[in-house]
């Protein structure tokens, strides 16, 4: 069974009705992301961090997952497939896809604020229960979303480059590459690996590296990269 390895951005959930962040009515065109999204804007505001992150989980539960979150679910009736995804929602998982790496964290899963990546620490919280000030995780420090802010590591990437590594296909839906480490993963794209991109942008790191390209939404193309499948 050939292993089809997916990397997703904000674009494939935008359709869901998700806020992207860099694109031109993105969230950080409305927000301070040094503020509202880095340890240093935690350490110095943890209210207002936590309040920003509260209404974003709220938020989430008023989407469900679009028609391209459903077909990558779906082909894992013909395909070992791992998706890697750079969004913090829960959209892949609710359509029932069952290797999903977050790389950026995770809304419905909380931690603690001084060791936020220690597994003791992490749970799932529901996503209609916003986090309070005050509220402790095990290790006895303020509980804080499960997401890596700006100026801290992704635990996760060398995990994703072994995945990357592996992949007989290679597929990017949705994200500008603009943000590393995740574009770094295309430098671990196997030479003979088969290369697709569904994004209505130009990428110019994709078209040096001969990715075909279904430049459209994630929704219309992904129906295309089916078919595409089924050639290789």
């Amino acid at each position: 069974m050939k292993h089809l390895v997916i990397l997703t951005g904000a674009g494939i959930s935008a359709e869901s009705g998700l806020s992207t962040f860099r694109d031109k009515n993105g969230l950080w065109q409305n927000y301070d992301a040094k503020e509202l999204a880095s340890l240093s804007g935690y350490r110095n505001n943890r209210a207002k961090v936590l309040e920003f992150y509260n209404a974003r989980r709220k938020n989430l539960l008023t989407v469900q997952p679009n028609h391209a979150h459903q077909v990558l679910a779906e082909l894992e009736k013909g395909y070992k497939v791992t998706i890697i995804t750079q969004n913090v929602d829960d959209l892949h998982e609710r359509a029932g896809s069952t290797s999903v790496l977050h790389l950026h964290g995770e809304l419905r899963k909380v931690t603690g604020s001084m060791n936020p990546n220690d597994p003791k620490c992490i749970k799932e919280k529901p996503l209609g229960e916003p986090i309070t000030i005050g509220e402790k995780a095990t290790d006895g420090s303020q509980l804080r979303p499960f997401i890596v802010l700006f100026g801290e590591p992704v635990p996760n990437i060398q995990v994703a480059k072994g995945i990357v590594k592996q992949a007989d296909i290679f597929v990017i839906i949705g994200t500008s590459l603009n943000v590393y480490p995740a574009a770094g993963l295309l430098q671990y794209v196997p030479r003979a690996a088969a290369r697709f991109l569904i994004d209505p942008g130009e990428i110019n790191a994709c078209d040096a590296l001969d990715y075909h390209h279904i430049k459209t939404t994630a929704v219309e193309g992904i129906d295309i990269l089916k078919e595409k499948l089924l050639d290789l």
